[in-house]
Parts: structure tokens; sequence; C-alpha cells
């Protein structure tokens, strides 16, 4: 019995020792996850809980300078910090009360959150059933993204030990923190907001601030609600205060009400009000709340600020279309075809001046009709759910065939093998003719037809926006496309002047047109390459018997000219045999072989799996999307991705090359050039060496130095993700 006594004196001297010390035996703190960007820990106001009572706990993030973490509407770019928590029977955890954010201009994007330091109070409910002398363990696993120019995600895992008494027990220090966090959170805001429709802006009205105040700005937790990088301007009246918004291009409002935040200074003291907005029902979209994701359960789009093309306006857009347009002129799979024309013009010098502005014009209608063509199959394949872009007319062997036995062709009557439309030897010869009307017109569509294996700078922002917008917005960036490609040929026919300066027809200009047969002969050469390289040995087989056809069916077709009737139809008949017959032999052979992506050393085949997997074994990684098709690819490879420094230093860093090829069709790769805001290849992603990182993508004219320092970001030792278990 006296022992019994002992022992049950000794446990409750114990306990209450631990109560009276509980820094001993329990954590208010829990153990730190640090990285060289984020140090981060779990407070608790209590070391002791009380059973039916509510405590506080915070999310603490120490923020490395120039780098910071993101509010529940992440703006722009980014990903809000989530809790998920695991606890003993009966509790509950509430949802992250969310400080109010501060603006963070990362050029040319606006996000929204915190830098330097920040905490994310949580209200924990213990259950009336908790019994005292209980122990508690509290686990939660947060995840957070951290950026500055990269993005990095990171996550921890956080234990709590806590018990219950009979009262409850504060830890001072980590009370006195949480208590100033909560004080410092957004107040209720005492009145009401509404949101009307201003023209073509917005207008939340604030009845409640009758007084000027300085620095307004209003944070919507709806991510589809306004453009977060458009200044907000402030209207005072006696009524209270109006904030002109600029709508998001992707609006979308789904309910009656809105929540927000509005932060300003009064008297130079900063205010946080949380506020919820009446909003117009013009504005309302029915479907929009079944579609649109929830800020607080979905995942944030993390869209990495790396270029002005991340956010373009339709104005940035065009113009991005237009200077594309123009450097693509200057693109080898083009120039061929401008040999013709700057041919027909240097034949047309000593002509009038009318006839030469028709050829330009002619010209230039073929290059938007072509272009028209282009912008409605990508437009309507993208309604019907397809994901195609620019180029993909190429993706087809039996297209590339095809193109390869036109330059073919065109390089035989350039020698003088044959002539098509009638003699253009002479000065001017056939410019009134409706041959040479017909030969203008289709020598623009021919031009943009070879010119899509090209992404000529600027291009790729502008196509990328092109096929995210509705279809009139998307034909409008396809025609400033037209006019800066069309632009140079239209100029210089309607200034005839620099073309008479040239000399007098003659034999110079008969060796010059013989010389721009070659660059067409070349172009087929690469032509058939490609179409070994989507469809193997058949590809090539089929290629040089379709080139062999063609040359048979010019000379039948010359044979016919000066023949009697009977024998024109036998040789028309001799024709269209051979062509029905080497057109099915085309689509027969030019079948895309099954060849290994990966065939090429050191180089891998890419798919997302394959980057998860490097990444999480702690290897940056650079994807090459390209094709072989893609002049700018394979100058880029030629210029920079094979030069030794590149592989020397991707092979001291451990980056793993994988390249996604785009030559024939692939559903996935199109869908992953979709994901980064682009329609077409070249596309170069270098994504660091840690489970999740977010990639960061390169210009699409690439250097030795520019791959070089993308590689040693990727594997600093700023591409770590914190971690730590509990």
């Amino acid at each position: 019995m006296v022992e019994r006594i002992t022992n049950d004196l000794l446990r409750r001297g114990l306990l209450i020792l631990a109560l009276l010390l509980p820094g001993a035996a329990l954590a208010a703190e829990s153990a730190a996850v640090t990285s060289p960007r984020v140090t981060a820990t779990l407070l608790s106001s209590r070391d002791v809980v009380a059973p039916g009572e509510r405590f506080q706990v915070a999310l603490s993030q120490k923020i490395a300078k120039g780098w910071h973490t993101y509010w529940a509407n992440p703006g722009d770019s980014g990903e809000p910090t989530r809790i998920a928590w695991t606890l003993p029977t009966g509790f509950n955890a509430g949802a992250i009360q969310w400080p109010a954010p501060k603006a963070l201009p990362v050029e040319p994007l606006v996000n929204f959150g915190f830098s330097d330091a920040v905490l994310l109070p949580v209200e924990i409910s213990v259950p009336e059933g908790a019994q005292p002398g209980e122990r508690l363990t509290l686990k939660a696993n947060a995840t957070w993204l951290v950026c500055e120019k990269i993005c990095i995600p990171e996550e921890g895992s956080f234990t709590l030990d806590l018990k219950v008494g009979t009262a409850p027990v504060a830890d001072e220090a980590a009370q006195s923190r949480i208590d100033a966090a909560r004080a410092a959170l957004p107040q209720p805001a005492a009145f009401r907001a509404k949101l009307t429709q201003d023209g073509d802006a917005l207008a939340l009205a604030l009845p409640g601030l009758a007084q000027p105040v300085e620095e307004l700005r209003y944070f919507p937790l709806l991510e589809t609600l306004i453009e977060h990088a458009a200044p907000q301007t402030a209207t005072n009246t006696a009524g209270g205060t109006t904030l002109q918004l600029t709508r998001s291009s992707s609006f979308k409002v789904g309910e009656t009400e809105l929540g927000g935040v509005i932060t300003y200074r009064e008297a130079g003291v900063p205010r946080a009000l949380s506020l919820m907005a009446d909003v117009e029902p013009a504005l309302v979209n029915s479907t929009a709340a079944a579609e649109a994701p929830q800020i607080a359960k979905a995942p944030a789009v993390v869209r990495v600020a790396t270029a002005p093309e991340s956010n373009l306006t339709l104005w940035a857009a065009l113009a991005f279309a237009f200077a594309g347009g123009l450097i693509l002129n200057l693109m080898p799979c083009v120039l061929p075809v401008l040999f013709i024309k700057a041919l027909g013009f240097a034949q047309a010098a000593q002509a009038s001046r009318a006839e030469v502005r028709e050829q330009g014009l002619l010209f230039l209608c073929g290059v938007l009709a072509s272009f028209i063509i282009l912008a409605g199959a990508v437009i309507t394949l993208a309604a019907l759910g397809t994901s195609i872009g620019w180029g993909f007319q190429l993706q087809s062997p039996p297209v590339v065939i095809a193109l390869a036995v036109i330059m073919v062709l065109i390089g035989l009557n350039l020698l003088g093998a044959f002539e098509i439309g009638g003699s253009v030897q002479g000065a001017g010869h056939g410019l009134a003719s409706s041959g040479g009307r017909l030969g203008a017109f289709m020598t623009g569509g021919l031009a943009v037809i070879v010119a899509t294996p090209c992404t000529a700078p600027f291009m790729g922002a502008a196509m990328g926006y092109a096929v995210t917008q509705p279809p009139q917005i998307a034909l409008a960036v396809f025609l400033a496309l037209a006019l800066g490609f069309a632009a140079p040929v239209v100029i210089l026919s309607f200034a005839p002047g620099w073309l008479r300066m040239l000399p007098k027809p003659g034999r110079w200009m008969v060796i010059l047109k013989q010389a721009f047969a070659f660059p067409m002969f070349a172009t087929a050469t690469w032509l058939v390459w490609v179409a070994s390289v989507q469809a193997g040995p058949g590809g090539v087989l089929a290629a040089l018997a379709a080139i062999l056809a063609a040359g048979f069916l010019v000379w039948l077709l010359g044979l016919g000219r000066g023949a009697g009737g009977r024998t024109r139809i036998a040789l028309s008949a001799v024709a269209l045999f051979v062509a029905v017959s080497a057109g099915a032999f085309v689509l027969q052979s030019a079948v895309p072989s099954a060849t290994d992506p990966a065939r090429a050393g050191e180089i891998e085949a890419w798919s997302p799996e394959r980057v998860s997997a490097l990444q999480a074994e702690g290897r940056p990684v650079f994807v090459n999307f390209t094709a072989a098709w893609c002049i700018t690819c394979l100058a880029n490879e030629r210029v920079a991705l094979v030069r030794q420094e590149v592989k020397d230093a991707f092979a001291k860093l451990n980056v793993a090359y994988l390249k996604a090829d785009w030559t024939n069709r692939n559903a996935t790769i199109a869908a992953a050039l979709a994901e980064h805001g682009r329609a077409g290849v070249p596309l170069y992603l270098f994504y660091p060496g840690t489970r999740g990182g977010q990639a960061e993508v390169l210009p699409q004219l690439l250097t030795t130095d520019m791959l070089i320092e993308a590689a040693g970001r990727a594997a600093g030792k700023e591409a770590k993700t914190a971690q730590n278990g509990p």
C-alpha cells in the first residue's frame, strides 16, 4: 500500500514539474527546415492545451533577400503556401489566416506575396474529450514556392509535441510573436464594396474610404478578375473612393460576391482591410464557378518570368508578330524562294512602275492567303481539341516530299531545262500575262510554306499568345506576321528606282537566274533529309521516286506541246498514271519510322516522367524541344549545343540532356509547348536538380555562355529543395 501511494505521489509530482517547466519536456517550436532561401519553423502559442479550447499555431518563414513566397492569390505567377495536417483524433485545423500581401514586381509581371519574413497563423481546436495528462503530436507537411529569377518549390515536415492539462499553459515567446502577427492581419471592413463594369474596365466602389488615402491597392482572391500588373487609379468623392481596375485577359467571375484585401497608408500609417465586394450581375458568368479552380484547393500555374513574352498584350503580340515576320525573310529556308521574286523584279527593272507594283501586291496576296489558311487550320483544330503549332504541315512526310519535288522543279526551271508560263528570258516579258500574275501570287504562297520550319526571334511569343486567344485575335496575330513577312518585297515593288540602279538586262541576268537554282536544290536536299528522319530509308526512297516521277511528267508534258490530238491524249494518260502511281508509292512508303529518339549517345528521349526521375536524383535537366525541319533549332545545335565547352560544362555539373523531338506529330510534346506558351519549336528548358523544381525558359537563340551560365544556376546550391523529416 505504501509503495503504491509513493508511486502515485511520484507520478503526480512529475506531472506538476512538467507543467511548471514545460520546456523540459514539451516543444512549442518545431525543428527548423532550412534552405539557402527560406528557414521555416512551426510555432505553438501553447505548451499545454486544455480540453475544448482553441489555440494558435503559425508557420514562420524567414526569406532570403531578393526572394519571395506567395499569398493566397499569387498574382501573375507563383503558388501559395499550403499546409497538410496530421492531427490526433478530434483535433481540427482551420485555414491559413493570410497577412496582407505586397505587390512584388518581376518585370513585366506583378506577384502577390511576402519578402523578408512572414508568419501564417492557423487555429487548432481541441476536442472536449481530450484527457489531461495525454501527450499529443501535431504533424504538418507544408509546401511553398520561393522565387527570385527562378522559382524553387520547397517543402518541410514539422512536429509539435504538446500535452493536455486541466488549464492551458502559454509559451510566452511564441504567443507574443503569433499575437503580433494576428494583430497585423487585415481587419474586416465596416462596409461592403461594389464591383461594376466601367466600359472596358472595372470599377471598385469603396464607400468606407471617404478621405483620400495613399498607396491604395486592391488584392482580389480571384485570380481571373484583374490584370495584376496594371495600375490601379483611385478617385475620391464625398461618397467614398472608387478604384479603376483593368479586366483580366482571362476574365471570369462565377459568384455574386468576391473576397479580397485593400492596403493603403493613412497619415503615413499602413492599413489593411479584408472586404467583400458585391458583383454587378452583368459581370457574372454562370459557368465560371464550376470551371474555375478554387484558390485554396487547386495548385496555381507556375509561370516563370524570363522574358516579356510571358505576359503579352494584344498590341505587343501584334508588334512581335510583325517583327518576327520581317526577320523571317532572313532565314535560310525562305531566302531561296525570295531569290525567285528578286529575279522577277530584276527582270522588271526597266518595265512600268504599275507592273512592278502589281507584282508586289500579288505576292502580298499570296502571303496573306497562305497565312489565313494556316491560321484557319490552327484555330479549327484547336477548337476541336487538337494542339498543332507553327510548322505543323512539315510533320507530314508526304508534304515534306512534295515540297522537295517543287524545289527540284523550280531549280530545273531556273536552269532552263523547261519553261513554265512562257519564257522569262527577256526583261519584263510575261509580267502582264496571266501566268506572270499567277506566278507572283504562288511565289508568296510558296514562301510561306517553306518559311514554317523557321521560328524567328519574337515569333515564339507571338504565336504562343495567338493560340491561346479567341479566333479573331489569333487571326489578327497571324495577319500581322504575314504583313511583316511580305513587307520587304512590297516595299521594293513600290520603290522601282532601286531596281533601275541595276544594269540593263543581259547575259548577267541569265547567269544570275541559273545561280538561283542551286539554293533550290540545297533546300530540296535538306527536305529529303527531313523525310529520312521522319520515315527512315523508306522516306528517302519515296522522295527520290517522287522527284524522278516529277521529272518524267514534265518531260511528257513538254513532248505533248507540239504533238497532235491523239498523241497528246495518250501522253496525258501516261502522265496521269505516273502521277497516281507515284503518289500512292509516296503515301505507302513515307511512313514515320519507329526509330529510337535516344540513340544519340548521352542524349536521352524526353518525357515528363523522365524529368521528374532525374530531378529526384538531384540532377539538373536540360530539355531541347526541337525538330529536324526546324532551321533555327539546327542552327542552335551547330552554334552552341554541340560546342565542346558546353559538353564539358554539362558533364562537370552532371546535367542530363533530354531531347523532345517534334519532327513527327506528338501530342505530349505539343501539350508541353502549349503549357510554356509556345506554338512551335525551338523551346529550351533548364530544370534545377531538385524534386519538382520549375524550369527556366531560355531564349530562342542560344550562345555557349548562355547555356553554361544556365547550367550553373540549375546545378548550384540554391537549386536544392529544403526537406526535413519529422
